[in-house]
């Protein structure tokens, strides 16, 4: 496992390394739906021709970057997720999937980044919605270096790329030299448990390990930050090393990356015992900090620890 290191904010992370691609390649577009954010201004300052803010018309924004797209364009669409992902499903099917575009949907504020905001800015059925699309490949990073690994990957992909990034700063657990093309990375080898993860969530999981370690648990900790496709090989791989698997993340338990890991332990014939931890199918009516939220559903570390220990000690189950 890497050792912490002084984080940035994931945004400047991102935007930062599509500036430095902008400006040595003029076909690179960003268009927003009238959303900001600090890194932009230098964009928007030096680079006036591949910027636009279509304003508050997220749908017409997909079916725009669609015709760019058309036209030779390497074009990044970016707001909140829920508006860019649930509001724009329909156009992002037909006018990106459908036609295999290089469009690269970039949501900022997964899961419960804004809590006090309510059902409305919570991204908690995104990863479920866009896994559904054939053509579609789903980044989830975790940390400054995925972030900016995951944008030069959108720039050279040949089709529709959707990267969820968090807002604030968090620490790096992946080198700078790390192959992401694996999709996944095992952060800590477990033989008793493996925690796969996702995004945010990433952070946690390394935390409960080393305290499931104090229980005499040898837990393991991977991070599936390319969500589809998914690494089938690799993920089996770290799978089969520990007696039990927990999925761990800030998203509903239908149909996100829990399901996914589910999925393919099932069609490759595996019983390993698996329990999944996320929000529960339902809408969030509480108001709070994404910390608050968290506690409110046991997502935090001393509900995730204590849900592993009782699934230990007591049932083999699913759920939450």
């Amino acid at each position: 496992m890497n050792s912490p290191q002084s984080g940035i904010d994931m945004r400047d992370a991102f935007f930062d390394e599509l500036y430095a691609l902008a400006k040595n390649d003029p076909d690179v577009v960003l268009l927003s739906a009238d959303m900001g954010a600090y890194s932009i201004t230098q964009f928007k300052k030096d680079l006036p021709k591949q910027y636009i803010n279509v304003g508050i018309a997220e749908q017409n924004m997909v079916s725009i970057a669609a015709g760019l797209a058309l036209t030779g364009k390497k074009v990044f669409i970016y707001t909140i997720i829920p508006f860019v992902t649930m509001r724009c499903f329909e156009q992002i099917k037909v006018d990106l999937c459908c036609m295999n575009l290089p469009v690269t949907i970039v949501g900022v504020g997964p899961g419960l980044t804004y809590g006090s905001d309510g059902p409305t800015h919570h991204a908690t059925q995104d990863i479920a919605l866009m896994r559904t699309l054939p053509e579609i490949t789903i980044l989830n990073p975790s940390d400054p270096a995925s972030t900016k690994e995951f944008c030069r990957q959108a720039y050279r992909s040949a089709g529709p790329v959707y990267v969820r990034i968090d807002k604030g700063v968090l620490p790096s657990i992946h080198s700078h030299t790390e192959d992401f093309t694996q999709g996944i990375s095992e952060l800590a080898r477990g033989t008793d448990i493996t925690i796969i993860t996702t995004g945010i969530m990433a952070h946690a999981a390394i935390a409960i390990a080393e305290e499931l370690k104090k229980n005499s648990i040898n837990a393991g900790v991977a991070d599936l930050y390319r969500i589809k496709p998914l690494n089938v090989k690799k993920l089996l791989e770290i799978a089969a090393v520990s007696k039990r698997i927990v999925t761990l993340e800030e998203n509903t338990l239908v149909g996100a990356m829990g399901s996914a890991v589910c999925e393919t332990l099932a069609d490759n014939g595996r019983q390993t015992p698996v329990k999944r931890i996320g929000l529960p199918d339902d809408h969030c009516f509480e108001c709070g900090t994404r910390e608050t939220l968290h506690s409110f559903y046991y997502i935090d570390a001393g509900g995730i620890k204590n849900t592993i220990l009782q699934w230990i000690r007591g049932n083999h189950g699913s759920g939450n």
